[in-house]
């Protein structure tokens, strides 16, 4: 019996699986987020990291990571070459052999594809759009934060957020329902109170008031508010463009393109006014009928089917 192992990094928390031959999980580890981007000790430290979670998830297996055939990471912020060699230097000079890696977007085409073809958009704490087409060319638009224009990650919309409170509160601008829950919520009694909240998701436990955050501005929209609604409809747009520049530029056979959604902000809010604006405009940009899949499976899943598509022929 083969073993392999699938990582998943992101930039808030890197999920470690092993799998046997069979694609059957055997072990699962939850650990640190490994993207370089955000830490401190940038490549070294989120190398550092991903050998002590793989580490951890032998241990937990009672394996030993010598023993296992190959290794397959979809890391976050690994979107150019240089970041890529930089990444599997350090690796190797650790000690990893035998494993590959990818920008975590496309391990969301192999978790959720039915085909293997697919175009992939992921909305997690950040955003990127990738696509694997019918040939196995590759394709990642996004994922370069304010640099690639990126709205929809978790943090931008907590940002936003707070912004159109902001707007409301110091300078007059339209009102937002935002404003209202974030008062209620914490207890608010001054426009001055609301600062405070940046100190908040900022400090230790910054992740709760980021999703509340995130909640507040769902259900502003669901709620019909005017500021929250016109901000989904950018993010949809900004998506649908995304979608639609990969579905141009690979080659994707049949009468339909699979399009993956993923992460927690694409499948797991109640958040239909930009789902829906999403997914009218991007198969209007595309001019080609478009076949939206919701993630269901853990993205790390799509790694053990990638290592069996492409890395374990001829093993042994």
């Amino acid at each position: 019996m083969k073993y392999y192992i699938g990582v998943d990094g992101g930039g808030t928390k890197t999920a470690y699986a092993l799998f046997d031959e069979n694609k059957t999980m055997l072990a699962l580890h939850e650990g640190k987020g490994s993207n370089h981007e955000n830490l401190e000790g940038s490549f070294d430290e989120a190398s550092d990291y991903i050998m002590d979670g793989l580490l951890a998830l032998c241990e937990k297996a009672g394996a030993d990571l010598a023993d296992i055939s190959f290794t397959l990471m979809g890391l976050a912020g690994i979107d150019h070459p240089y970041q890529y060699e930089k990444m599997c230097a350090l690796l190797k000079e650790k000690g990893l052999k035998n494993f590959e890696i990818y920008n975590d977007g496309f391990i969301v085409v192999k978790a959720g594809s039915e085909t293997g073809a697919a175009i992939g958009y992921n909305c997690g704490t950040g955003v990127c759009c990738n696509g694997i087409d019918s040939s196995g060319r590759m394709l990642q638009l996004m994922g370069l934060g304010a640099f690639s224009g990126d709205i929809s990650g978790g943090t931008d919309i907590a940002v936003k957020a707070f912004n159109l409170a902001y707007n409301e509160l110091f300078l007059g601008m339209e009102k937002t329902l935002i404003t209202a829950f974030i008062a209620d919520t914490y207890g608010f009694k001054s426009k001055e109170d609301y600062l405070t909240l940046i100190e908040k998701t900022e400090g230790p436990g910054g992740g709760e008031h980021i999703r509340n955050l995130i909640s507040f501005f769902f259900e502003a929209a669901k709620q019909g508010d005017g500021p929250a609604l016109a901000y989904c409809e950018a993010m949809a747009e900004r998506g649908a463009r995304a979608i639609s520049s990969v579905a141009r530029e690979l080659d994707f056979e049949g009468n339909e393109i699979e399009v993956v959604l993923s992460g927690s902000i694409n499948v797991k809010l109640d958040n239909a006014a930009y789902l829906d604006s999403l997914m009218k405009k991007a198969e209007e940009y595309c001019g080609r009928k478009l076949k939206f899949i919701k993630l269901t499976q853990p993205p790390v899943t799509g790694c053990i089917n990638w290592i069996m598509q492409d890395f374990a022929c001829g093993e042994g």
